[in-house]
């Protein structure tokens, strides 16, 4: 016979109080309470500064061009007084690894604050939150609007909710598309009705997503659909800041009177006033413990040391601490993890500060002639060539091109003039002066600059001549 182990059922639930669910546990709308306090300060100066360079930057001008604008149709990204071409791509890859170590490190340190701060996400669903309030009410009005019957009144604020999200969803898109499209050329066609189909296409896409993602899904995405909430446990340690609820001081929670001793009747700090639910953009409890759908916002920290003002009790019942700090320990910044992501990353960013400085000015691409090799009038042996030859700076520059040693006289044009961005294809042939009877040979083309011997590229290729037995 099979020995069965037995089970013992567990009651956590006190009876005498009622079964609470958090609103993310209730999978209905989340709806925040409006909130003031230091990090939501933080937060509005952080995002109004982002605010100002997205929507910005693209309305800047630099010699008589869109100062920030990748030019598809070109192939040329400029910024500023910098232009990058498609070879500059290798460029981005180490911006995209550099950005990625960058969060590595501030996670180590500081949980998930890139999402509560300045992830585009949480930011574009703060505002649209906030265009709830305007035009719905605060959080209670908003519940009992959910749940009233229809009325002109209830049509008529969702109409103007409806209609703020898509003004800021349809600017969101405007500003995104400028960037890759003149901005005043894109906004005269969009009120002209004379969109480009390809310009018409990406924003309806940009306003539709960002009407779906930040009106709609909100903390589904931060929780479900990015992965960063599902990776970021394993870069945290005991050491970590992390958004944290004291339960050491808290607990017992429970109501009492302003003037009371919460000691005399067992009771914690925590008033069990729940405004740190209220608060939060995801409806989660911080004081059930870190959760993966924490955006380490601070938001429960502002609502929670308000109500310990109110109640003459010190702050910090909800603060941003360490694990290690919770358990009675001291907080190590300067950790081998740490200092790690920070010796990678400050490596990586002196590397790419290099390469920029050093990717040269002048591009210079080889292509030979599917003719295998042919004789000219002197009874040489030519091949011919096409020479793709870029001015990759912001003004005109004299060229001289030129072939490294080898038993080889270049024919076509030596010197090109090359407007600021000019790109020029040119057909040249190469004859072979001494032969040997290889019919394989390696060359080197080279491309300098006239006013700046310094500045020069080359670029190798296969001269093809007749066997001789």
């Amino acid at each position: 016979m099979t020995e069965r182990i037995p089970a013992t059922i567990i009651d956590t639930v006190d009876p005498r109080k009622p079964i609470r669910l958090t609103p993310a546990q209730a999978g209905g709308p989340i709806h925040t309470r409006s909130f003031t306090g230091l990090f939501r300060n933080l937060r509005l100066v952080g995002a109004g500064l982002l605010f100002l360079l997205y929507f910005g930057t693209q309305w800047l001008n630099w010699e008589g061009r869109q100062a920030v604008l990748w030019d598809l149709s070109k192939q040329q990204f400029h910024i500023f007084g910098a232009t990058f071409w498609p070879q500059d791509f290798i460029l981005l890859s180490a911006l995209l690894i550099i950005a990625a170590f960058g969060l590595f490190f501030i996670t180590v340190l500081a949980g998930r604050v890139w999402c509560g701060y300045a992830c585009p996400q949480s930011t574009w669903t703060w505002v649209f939150m906030w265009a709830e309030k305007i035009t719905e009410g605060d959080r209670g009005q908003r519940i009992k609007l959910d749940a009233a019957p229809w009325s002109l009144n209830k049509l008529l604020r969702r109409s103007a909710k409806h209609a703020v999200w898509l003004a800021v969803s349809l600017a969101t898109a405007i500003a995104f598309v400028g960037y890759f499209t003149p901005v005043r050329e894109l906004i005269a066609g969009l009120f002209s009705l004379q969109l480009g189909p390809t310009a018409g296409f990406w924003l309806f896409f940009f306003t539709a997503a960002t009407y779906i993602n930040a009106g709609w899904l909100r903390e589904k995405v931060c929780v479900h659909m990015c992965p960063y909430s599902r990776f970021q446990s394993v870069m945290l340690d005991a050491d970590t800041l992390v958004v944290a609820y004291d339960a050491a001081r808290g607990e017992q929670r429970g109501a009492r009177r302003k003037d009371s001793d919460p000691r005399t009747q067992g009771l914690g700090d925590c008033i069990d006033c729940t405004l740190c639910v209220q608060v939060c953009p995801t409806g989660i409890d911080i004081r059930d413990g870190l959760q993966l759908d924490c955006l380490s916002c601070g938001a429960c920290i502002d609502a929670c040391d308000s109500v310990m003002d109110k109640m003459g009790y010190a702050r910090g019942l909800v603060r941003y601490t360490s694990e290690r700090a919770l358990e009675g320990g001291r907080t190590h910044l300067l950790r081998p993890r740490f200092v790690g992501y920070a010796a990678a990353l400050s490596i990586m960013i002196g590397a790419f500060v290099w390469a920029l400085d050093a990717r040269p000015m002048l591009s210079l691409d080889v292509t030979k002639d599917r003719t295998l090799y042919r004789e000219n009038t002197q009874g040489q042996i030519e091949n011919m060539y096409s020479l793709k030859v870029i001015n990759k700076t912001q003004q005109r520059r004299d060229y001289l091109i030129t072939l490294d040693e080898g038993p080889f006289e270049l024919h076509g044009s030596g010197e090109v003039s090359l407007a600021p961005g000019e790109i020029v294809d040119l057909p040249v042939s190469v004859a072979l002066l001494d032969s040997d009877g290889v019919s394989r040979r390696e060359l080197r083309f080279a491309v300098s600059d006239m006013a700046d011997p310094t500045s020069r590229v080359s670029a190798p290729s296969t001269f093809i001549a007749p066997r001789v037995r």
